[in-house]
């Protein structure tokens, strides 16, 4: 996570415009798989609060962590506009390594697009602390790109490889934990089961909107942080596509693979 807060610096408003928020009947799926119908949440690696807010009026205290100093002001804010109804919100400096949390305060601990930073050997123990028996871990993800029409796919795929192929290249890809929530879950020996399941969501997108959601991934932000130009990195190109693709305002499909695990 600490990697994470300084490939995001400087990026939150650009990141919580462009990226997409968790399907809307994410919560009122883990209420049921819970069993808890007001449950206490963490979410870790809350960002700006795409994950964190869905928790507004359905669960009874939102603990979220982020290292980020950005990215919590945005979270912030949205905290205080509410409106929350019953919910608490509270807003740490932590990273899941080290939540500083009470052992059993949580019946759900939250991660959207952030487990892979963790380091599972002391993040998911200390995971494990902070749950009440029977309490789930849920880690979540999109499907990248949004699915919109194939040319656009096939420009955002391009672009992402070689996004990749510079990282590697100029030694700035981090390690993670991969992109394999359940396997990690599984490996830990934390849980008694884990399983997964797709969850789908439509949003609306235009090129503005796809350029800076590319712009904002953690690989191309690093590049240009570097020093790489927008065609080096392939923006230039991405956003030549999008331009002709997503003139105006455009479904956007979304798929979220969700690992859960049960303590």
């Amino acid at each position: 996570m600490p990697d994470a807060a300084s490939r995001f610096t400087g990026l939150a408003a650009g990141y919580d415009s462009a990226r997409p928020a968790p399907p809307p009947d994410l919560p009122a799926f883990l209420v049921q798989w819970s069993g808890v119908a007001t449950p206490d949440v963490v979410d870790i690696g809350a960002g700006t609060g795409l994950s964190t807010m869905l928790w507004a009026g359905v669960a009874g205290q939102v603990t979220a962590l982020e290292p980020s100093a950005d990215m919590r002001a945005v979270l912030a804010a949205k905290a205080a506009a509410g409106p929350a109804g019953p919910t608490r919100f509270t807003i740490l400096d932590a990273v899941a390594e080290r939540t500083g949390l009470p052992g059993a305060s949580a019946d759900i601990v939250t991660a959207s697009t952030a487990m892979h930073w963790f380091d599972p050997e002391r993040a998911l123990p200390e995971v494990r602390r902070v749950l009440r028996p029977g309490g789930l871990l849920v880690a979540y993800r999109p499907a990248w790109p949004p699915r919109i029409d194939p040319e656009t796919d096939v420009a955002f795929a391009a672009f992402e490889a070689r996004v990749t192929r510079l990282e590697i290249e100029r030694g700035l890809r981090p390690p993670d934990a991969g992109d394999d929530y359940a396997a990690t879950m599984r490996a830990s020996g934390q849980f008694r089961y884990v399983t997964e399941l797709a969850l789908h969501s439509r949003e609306t997108g235009d090129a503005g909107r796809l350029t800076l959601l590319a712009r904002t991934r953690g690989g191309a932000a690093a590049l240009l942080r570097s020093g790489a130009t927008e065609d080096e990195i392939g923006l230039t190109a991405l956003a030549e596509v999008a331009s002709r693709r997503l003139p105006r305002l455009r479904p956007w499909w979304w798929t979220f693979q969700v690992a859960i695990g049960v303590c």
